[in-house]
C-alpha cells in the first residue's frame, strides 16, 4: 500500500464557488469562448465529471459567470439619492466590465439569474423608485443607463488604444491619411479636442453619464409635476 509524503499539499476541495473562479480566470485570459467543462477540468487538475457535482453544465457556469461580474458591481444605496446612487453604479460597471471585457454581451442575456444579479437590478428599482420615479419612468432609467454603460463598454473594448499615447499616434496617422477640406469637422474634432494635451477618451464616459443623468433629472420632474 503506498503511503501518502508527510510533506504532500492538502487536496484543496472542489466547491461550487472554486469552479466558478477557475472559470472567471479562463474567461479573463481568452474570453468566454474559451471556457469548457473540459478546460475547466484541466484548469482545476480533476476529472470533467467530477465538475457535474457542483455546476450542472455550461450554462450554468455562464449563469454563474454573469452572477460573479454584477457582484463585483457596487449597489446602488438608496440613502444616496438616486442621482448619485445611480452614478456610482454606472462607474462601478465600466470598472468590473472593463476587468471582464467579455461579460458584457452576456450581462443581460441569461434567463436564469443569480441572487447577485437579482439584487442588483432590484436595488436599482429600488433607488429609482425611491428617488420619485414611476414605475414606467423606472424602467425607461434603467433601460437608458444599461445602453450607455453597456455600449460604452463595448467600444471602449474594440477601441485600436489603450493609453492616451496610442490614441494620439492613432489620430495623427489617421489625420496624415484625412484630407482635411473633404472631412471638417472630423479634423476639427481630432486637432481642437482629442488631440489636446491631456485628453483622456475615458473621461468622455463620465461626461455623457452625467448628461444622461440631468436627463432623467428633468424628466422625473415633468413626471412628477403630471401626477
Amino acid at each position: 500500500m503506498t503511503t501518502p509524503r508527510a510533506d504532500a499539499e492538502p487536496r484543496v476541495p472542489l466547491t461550487r464557488d472554486r469552479v466558478l473562479r477557475a472559470a472567471l480566470a479562463l474567461a479573463d485570459r481568452g474570453g468566454v469562448g474559451s471556457v469548457s467543462m473540459r478546460k475547466l477540468a484541466q484548469e482545476l487538475g480533476v476529472e470533467a465529471m467530477s465538475l457535474y457535482h457542483h455546476v450542472a453544465g455550461k450554462d450554468d457556469v455562464l449563469d454563474g459567470l454573469v452572477d460573479a461580474v454584477f457582484a463585483e458591481i457596487e449597489l446602488p444605496a438608496a440613502e444616496l439619492g438616486w442621482r448619485e446612487a445611480m452614478r456610482r453604479r454606472a462607474l462601478s460597471a465600466r470598472d468590473a466590465l472593463r476587468r471582464h471585457p467579455w461579460a458584457t454581451a452576456l450581462m443581460d442575456s441569461r434567463s436564469t439569474p443569480g441572487p447577485a444579479t437579482l439584487r442588483h437590478h432590484e436595488a436599482v428599482l429600488a433607488a429609482l423608485r425611491g428617488g420619485g420615479f414611476s414605475v414606467a419612468l423606472a424602467a425607461r432609467a434603467f433601460s437608458v443607463l444599461d445602453s450607455y454603460i453597456y455600449g460604452f463598454a463595448l467600444q471602449e473594448a474594440s477601441l485600436p488604444f489603450s493609453t492616451p499615447a496610442e490614441l494620439a499616434e492613432v489620430a495623427g496617422a489617421m489625420l496624415e491619411r484625412l484630407p482635411a477640406d473633404a472631412y471638417p469637422h472630423l479634423t476639427e474634432m481630432a486637432v481642437t479636442h482629442v488631440l489636446q494635451p491631456g485628453y483622456d477618451h475615458g473621461a468622455e464616459y463620465v461626461d455623457g453619464l452625467d448628461l444622461i443623468l440631468d436627463a432623467l433629472d428633468r424628466a422625473a420632474r415633468a413626471d412628477a409635476t403630471a401626477t
